[in-house]
């Protein structure tokens, strides 16, 4: 039975991760035991811990590591900093995390971690001794050959580099591939920072070129989010000749019916400690909501899960969904756009630019040999698109619409192995 939205409740993310999972899993012959063991997380670790503040008070914070499953590889997935994180959050992201490093044929499994924290109310002294103590809390369970973390929302490449040293402290050598998404001058990989917005793009005139539509330039898309995500969505976009016509953040959206100038909201942004938008002016006002009811060509959520719901699905104008976010869609606005003949390139394929790179970074990082950009671009773009195809196979095969079938892939990879590998003892 699928959750109904309303404006006002909270949607909870996990039983969102589980209902696509039952979705998909109905077209798998599997044993019911092994359905079952691929609904739970592998390990759930919660922790509290001080912090002491710029004032000189102590604050206790509240964390999360959660790994899904370890079938196909060490478990991977990123650290969230945000007010509103909570478990069950952090256990759906881990399990879309393994679908989406499955559906690409890495070999990981998947996990996510999570402070209730604000970090843009922090400083940077605060949020180095919050990572530094949260890091060293879940060292138990963090090691570059068993779960490898990355940036999410509320962290970045510093906060990676913060974890890194200090795991190679504790363990007295220094170790890169202890995560991904650093800077380059200690073991980060070129693309990395672009990679998931750059790989939001590649889906979305993949999908768009084989529907026919070869003038970038006829084409409106409107971006939610504009993070490390939507921002480097509307820059490649853009520079691929595509018409943004809105972008937005936490401050609200911003519209220009003749298109935004991308280059000029990314410098004015950059002007912001947080790369915030508040105060641009040359494009209108607007809020988040009306971002996602503009009438335009491609919409990409690229902020938040369950943005798009049974509440406002019949508002949304664009005829192509592409997910940046994690879990932006509830699985009653899927039902509402299938039948409204919206195509949505779901969030384990459309956003899976990220961890792909993650993977290349993880790879060079062990080896200490490092790739040029070019090569990572063509890489991403090979994998991305190996993957697409293998949807769309599965899409037709079945019947069903794209992110059942991108779920059924993933399923299908992730099972097959634990079959192959057999139950522990």
């Amino acid at each position: 039975m699928a959750v109904q939205a309303t404006a006002a409740e909270h949607i909870n993310p996990y039983e969102i991760a589980l209902q696509q999972y039952d979705r998909a899993v109905a077209y798998l012959d599997l044993p019911k035991g092994i359905i079952n063991f691929l609904r739970c997380p592998k390990r759930e670790l919660s922790v509290n811990f001080p912090v002491r503040l710029d004032n000189g008070d102590v604050e206790v914070f509240t964390g999360y590591r959660v790994h899904h499953n370890t079938v196909l590889g060490p478990s991977k997935g990123g650290i969230r900093y945000a007010p509103n994180v909570d478990l069950d959050e952090v256990r759906a992201l881990a399990m879309w995390m393994t679908w989406k490093c499955a559906l690409v044929n890495l070999p990981f499994g998947g996990a996510k971690g999570g402070v209730i924290c604000d970090p843009y109310t922090m400083s940077d002294d605060e949020l180095e001794r919050l990572t530094r103590r949260y890091a060293t809390e879940i060292i138990p369970l963090i090691n570059p050959h068993g779960d490898i973390p990355a940036p999410d929302m509320g962290t970045n490449a510093q906060t990676m580099a913060w974890i890194m040293d200090t795991y190679s402290m504790n363990v007295g050598y220094s170790v890169p591939a202890i995560v991904t998404g650093k800077p380059i001058n200690i073991g980060g990989s070129q693309g990395r920072t672009e990679a998931t917005g750059r790989g939001v793009v590649i889906c979305m005139d993949e999908a768009l070129r084989r529907d026919g539509h070869n003038r970038p330039s006829e084409i409106a898309v409107a971006i939610q989010g504009f993070g490390n995500v939507g921002s480097y969505a509307a820059r490649h976009a853009y520079e691929l000749g595509y018409n943004v016509i809105a972008v937005s953040d936490v401050t609200g959206g911003y519209y220009n019916p003749k298109g935004l100038d991308i280059p000029d909201v990314l410098d004015f942004a950059a002007q912001n400690r947080h790369n915030l938008l508040e105060g641009y002016q040359n494009a209108d006002k607007i809020t988040n909501a009306e971002l996602l009811a503009l009438d335009c060509d491609v919409l990409a959520p690229c902020a938040l899960e369950n943005q798009i719901t049974a509440v406002n699905a019949y508002d949304v104008k664009a005829r192509l969904i592409v997910e940046g976010a994690n879990g932006p869609t509830t699985p009653d606005a899927d039902d509402i756009l299938f039948a409204r003949g919206v195509e949505i390139i779901p969030d384990i394929l459309a956003n899976a630019g990220g961890v792909t790179v993650s993977y290349f970074e993880w790879v060079q990082g062990l080896q200490a040999f490092f790739w040029d950009v070019e090569e990572v671009h063509r890489q991403l773009r090979r994998v991305l698109i190996k993957a697409y195809d293998e949807v769309i196979r599965i899409r037709q095969q079945h019947g069903v619409d794209t992110r059942t079938a991108a779920q059924i892939t993933a399923i299908k990879r992730v099972s097959g192995a634990t079959l192959t590998r057999g139950i522990f003892p």
